[in-house]
């Protein structure tokens, strides 16, 4: 899945020489955390997000309940003196995972979608890949996860899937990863019932270590320190 497919079309803008007050605004008025700061014909230069407002802000100012003194100094403090420029973005043909890579890498909130001549096409945000990696999980259907820890071998995503169906049980997603036992690897089919006991007796009895998920993922941190 690309980014031109995730990524909020409708851009809440500012220039650089507006004021904070005016970020401030916007920020709350449409509920956003991020504005992308564009020149003429919406070529991206920087982006301003609520933590640079509150970095910049001084704390008594945001407590100072004469509104005129108060905004007063937020007027005075333009957009271009506190934020990034040159932002981290991304393509709107990059995909999904090259977006949650990104994010891991750089641990920003949002990501300017730019054209080849850095012109904002839109903005993709920590809660759009949110939203989007639930629907490809299929997560937001009621179900159940769980997890078969198999050797690294080819035909065992085959016997799972084959297991599972026989059941007639419906899949929402299945997601395989790494093991801290390189020859092993974790599968984690969301199968979209609450009765999986039979199902798990029955991977058992195939031969498969059956575990909770969050028993794997606490079992993994031990391990990793």
């Amino acid at each position: 899945m690309f980014v031109s497919k995730s990524m909020s079309r409708k851009l809440i803008t500012i220039e650089q020489d507006a004021d904070i007050l005016e970020a401030t605004k916007k920020m709350s008025e449409h509920r956003i955390r991020h504005l992308p700061v564009v020149e003429k014909d919406n070529l991206l230069i920087g982006i301003v997000s609520d933590r640079d407002i509150r970095s910049a802000v001084p704390f008594g100012t945001l407590h100072d309940y004469d509104k005129m003194k108060q905004d007063k100094k937020l007027s005075a403090l333009k957009i271009k003196d506190i934020m990034t420029i040159d932002p981290v973005t991304i393509s709107s043909f990059n995909t999904i995972q090259d977006a949650l890579v990104l994010l891991q890498k750089t641990r920003v909130g949002a990501f300017p979608v730019v054209d080849e001549q850095g012109k904002l096409k839109g903005i993709i945000s920590v809660r759009d890949l949110l939203r989007t990696f639930i629907n490809v999980m299929g997560i937001d259907d009621p179900g159940t996860l769980i997890c078969i820890v198999v050797e690294e071998k080819i035909g065992q995503m085959k016997k799972i899937v084959d297991a599972i169906t026989e059941e007639k049980i419906s899949f929402g997603s299945v997601l395989v990863a790494r093991h801290w036992d390189e020859e092993k690897r974790a599968v984690f089919p969301y199968l979209l019932t609450q009765n999986i006991s039979p199902l798990k007796r029955k991977f058992e009895k195939m031969g498969y270590t059956v575990i909770d998920p969050m028993e794997w993922y606490i079992d993994q941190l031990h391990r990793d320190e």
